[in-house]
C-alpha cells in the first residue's frame, strides 16, 4: 500500500474521529443539563423543606429568577456585541491599528478587576438596578469580543485581501464579504466566552438589586438554607453549560465551509 493511500485512511479516519467528538459534545452537554434540571425537581418534590425554603423554590419564583438572569445575560450581551464588534472593526482599519494594543488593554483592566467591586462602584455612581448590572457586566465580559474580532481579522490571509481588491472589490465589501467572514468562527467562539463568563457573573447582580438566580445562592447563604444555596448554583451552571452548547451549535453552523 502506498504511503499516499496510508495519508489519505490516516485523515479520513481523525476526520471521522472528529465528527464523533462533535456529535457527542452535541448530546452531551444538553443531556447533563437535562439531569440537572430533574435532580432540582426531585429535590424540590421529596425534600422535607420549611415554610421559608419552600416559598423560595417554589417554581413560579424559581422561573421569575431564571428569566432575570436570562435578561440580564442577555441585554449585556447585546451591549457587548453594539460596543465590541464596531470597536474591533474599526482598530483593524488604517491609523487605528497603532491605538488597538491600548484599547485591549483598557478592556483588560475591566475584566481584571473584581466583578464585585466594579458592581459596588458602579452602584455609587448610577446607582442600585438592572441599568447598573448591565453596564458592569458588559464591561466585565467586552474583552473576548474585542480580542478575537481583532484577531479574526488580522488573521485573514492578506493575498485574500489583495486578490478582492484586485478584482475591484470596495473596502467595504471586502471587509464585509472576505475579511469577516472568514473571522465569523473566531468571533464567535469570542461571544461564546463572553456568554458563559456573564452566565457565572450575573449572579453578583444580586449585591445591586438586580436580580436573577444569585438571589438564591445569597439567600441561601443569608438564611442558612443549604437547599436553596445548591439550587441556585445548580440552576446557574445549568445555564451555563446550556448557552456554551448553543453557542458550540451556532460555530458549527456559521462556520465557513473548508475552514
Amino acid at each position: 500500500m502506498s504511503r499516499t493511500t496510508l495519508d489519505r485512511d490516516a485523515i479520513a479516519l481523525e476526520a471521522e474521529r472528529a465528527r464523533g467528538r462533535s456529535r457527542r459534545r452535541w448530546i452531551a452537554q444538553p443531556a447533563a443539563v437535562l439531569l440537572a434540571l430533574l435532580g432540582v425537581a426531585a429535590y424540590i418534590a421529596v425534600a422535607d423543606l420549611d415554610p421559608v425554603a419552600r416559598r423560595q423554590l417554589d417554581w413560579s419564583a424559581l422561573l421569575a429568577h431564571t428569566w432575570e438572569h436570562v435578561e440580564l445575560a442577555a441585554v449585556s450581551t447585546v451591549v457587548v456585541l453594539v460596543v465590541a464588534l464596531p470597536l474591533g472593526v474599526l482598530l483593524t482599519r488604517g491609523r487605528a491599528k497603532a491605538v488597538a494594543p491600548l484599547v485591549v488593554t483598557v478592556a483588560n483592566i475591566g475584566q481584571a478587576a473584581p466583578a464585585i467591586g466594579m458592581l459596588v462602584l458602579l452602584a455609587l455612581w448610577l446607582g442600585l438596578g438592572f441599568r447598573t448590572s448591565v453596564v458592569a457586566l458588559a464591561a466585565y465580559a467586552i474583552l473576548p469580543v474585542l480580542r478575537n474580532t481583532i484577531t479574526g481579522i488580522q488573521g485573514v490571509d492578506p493575498r485574500l485581501v489583495e486578490a478582492g481588491r484586485g478584482m475591484g472589490m470596495s473596502a467595504t465589501s471586502v471587509l464585509v464579504r472576505i475579511e469577516l467572514v472568514l473571522a465569523v468562527p473566531v468571533i464567535l467562539a469570542g461571544v461564546r466566552v463572553a456568554l458563559v463568563l456573564l452566565v457565572g457573573t450575573a449572579t453578583l447582580a444580586t449585591f445591586v438589586d438586580g436580580g436573577g438566580l444569585g438571589t438564591l445562592i445569597t439567600t441561601g447563604i443569608k438564611l442558612q438554607r443549604t437547599g436553596v444555596l445548591v439550587v441556585g448554583a445548580v440552576l446557574v451552571a445549568a445555564l451555563a453549560l446550556l448557552i456554551d452548547w448553543a453557542g458550540r451549535i451556532v460555530e458549527d453552523i456559521a462556520r465557513p465551509k473548508g475552514v
